[in-house]
């Protein structure tokens, strides 16, 4: 059974309390060691791009309308994602868990255009993860943002489900406030990998 919400919330019921401040504080030291991570793995794809050892390569590959369109969704449920947050600081619960479970069905959406894409690579190209050492790096490094995007899709969902019973309060508001943030340091990701990875890889 739904709680009622409180009328009592402050306006940044995110930031009310100092273990909502703490919980802020600690997911960016989390997202330093990611950034780190991403980092490493941009690095080695950079490096190992031209090296496909006679199979296919970025140039072979990549369709920049259909990533244009896996950019689109992932930006919009960046989008989404904050209207959720903004519907939360207004105690809008209703409104706050129709954009959240709209960014859940477009971080699916994401999810499922990627695996076709892997499917098509690997089907009909030929291009398995040993094939060369460009393979392997894309896809780590794909699969390692692919992975992010399902423990978002899944962190999300948790919240919501279990804020059903709880509502919105300075306990559960940081949580969404932090898996808000996650979701667009992983759209931010996306971003590098559509210019480093399928920009570069198609134009330069």
């Amino acid at each position: 059974m739904q709680v009622n919400q409180t009328n009592s919330l402050p306006a940044h019921p995110e930031k009310a309390t100092l273990e909502g401040k703490n919980k802020i504080l600690g997911f960016w030291f989390f997202i330093g060691s990611d950034v780190v991570l991403f980092a490493a793995l941009f690095g080695t794809y950079l490096g190992l791009k031209g090296s496909t050892q006679g199979g296919p390569g970025p140039q072979d590959l990549f369709h920049l309308e259909y990533v244009a369109l896996m950019t689109f969704i992932l930006l919009l449920s960046s989008m989404t994602s904050v209207l959720g947050i903004k519907a939360m600081q207004r105690n809008d619960f209703a409104r706050m868990q129709l954009w959240f479970w709209i960014t859940i069905l477009l971080g699916l959406a994401f999810l499922g255009l990627e695996i076709y894409e892997f499917y098509q690579f690997v089907v009909h190209e030929g291009l398995g993860y040993t094939t060369s050492a460009f393979a392997s790096a894309f896809y780590t490094l794909l699969g390692f943002h692919g992975a992010h995007v399902t423990f978002g899709v899944l962190w999300f969902a948790t919240l919501l489900i279990r804020s059903r019973t709880q509502g919105i309060n300075t306990y559960t508001a940081p949580k969404f406030y932090v898996a808000s943030l996650y979701w667009h340091f992983v759209d931010v990701v996306w971003v590098f990998v559509f210019t480093l990875v399928y920009l570069m890889g198609k134009v330069g």
